[in-house]
């Protein structure tokens, strides 16, 4: 009778290590099963979301216009004495927008050089603050031309020098 329950008891053992084995593989199986199914049904919601976007034309590059000599400026640093050197190039709609620029240059270059001394050299060592300054030269000198206007402005130099 004590080895009738030995056998019962090792049976009872040897059934919840197969139970064990068993669910472990069922919860092996759900979840691979569960991460394949997220994967097709949200990965062809983001290939439905990429097609949908509107394809950007690219746009033809304008008539290109380097400002010579380049701008050697202090800057408003009220600690140092901190000068910019910043070569620029404008992006022009069209010949007749450069042709008005090269009669306005001498008037531009002067907003140029206003914007540019209003900055610290903290504010031009940033990514933010050097297309800050972009935005704001673009703005100055679109309202100084009539004919069209500047579509882009592009630094070819900046360098910051402390003295």
């Amino acid at each position: 009778m004590a080895e009738e329950n030995k056998e019962a008891v090792e049976e009872q053992k040897g059934g919840k290590k197969k139970l064990f084995i068993l669910l472990a593989l069922l919860l092996v199986l759900l979840l691979a099963g569960g991460g394949a199914a997220y994967f097709f049904i949200f990965g062809k919601q983001e290939e439905k979301k990429e097609e949908q976007k509107p394809k950007l034309a690219e746009q033809e590059v304008g008539v290109m216009y380097k400002l010579d000599p380049p701008f050697i400026v202090n800057l408003a640093d009220p600690e140092a004495t901190v000068y910019a050197r910043i070569s620029i190039t404008l992006e022009l709609a069209n010949q007749q927008v450069l042709q008005e620029v090269q009669k306005k240059e001498p008037v531009i270059r002067d907003a140029i050089i206003e914007i540019i001394s209003s900055k610290t050299s903290e504010d031009l060592r940033k990514p933010e603050g050097r297309e800050q300054l972009k935005m704001e030269i673009l703005k100055r000198i679109n309202t100084i031309l009539t004919k069209g206007g500047v579509r882009n402005v592009y630094f070819t130099e900046f360098v910051i020098q402390v003295e």
